[in-house]
């Protein structure tokens, strides 16, 4: 086991929530955890959906010099799977077979191909399985 866990956008999203404090301490909790012990992974993907929401959707937008703080600090160390023809092929392979939808499809794959043990999400059903890889929803 590689110990490594995969945190899908919205662990970073629920972060900002001011509405879920509870929610916003446990992701928190789990993205320094990702960044102390170096075992936390994104993909390119979940950087882009993250500041597609953070600087439109927030209920006070991100500003353009936190997020590019944000970046350098939290993104940067953990950003660990890029977009290639390989993760694409793995991907539209995992949705053929799973009936996965696309995005969750190259999210499920990008924790593959980063040799995750673990993929934390809510956007995915808790204790499914791809292989070695166990889905976890971490606010239940």
């Amino acid at each position: 086991m590689s110990d490594r866990f995969f945190l899908d956008t919205n662990i970073f999203v629920c972060s900002f929530d001011l509405t879920a404090p509870a929610k916003a301490r446990k992701a928190t909790q789990l993205i320094r955890k990702a960044l102390t012990t170096q075992k936390g992974v994104v993909s390119y993907q979940v950087v882009q959906e993250f500041f597609n929401v953070a600087l439109r959707r927030f209920a006070r937008p991100m500003q353009s010099t936190d997020a590019e703080q944000y970046l350098s600090t939290v993104f940067r160390p953990l950003l660990a799977v890029h977009s290639s023809q390989a993760l694409y092929a793995e991907a539209l392979h995992l949705h053929a077979q799973s009936g996965l939808s696309w995005y969750d499809s190259l999210i499920v794959s990008a924790a593959i191909q980063a040799r995750c043990d673990l993929l934390l999400t809510e956007d995915l059903q808790h204790g499914q399985r791809f292989g070695s890889l166990r889905i976890t929803n971490p606010f239940l």
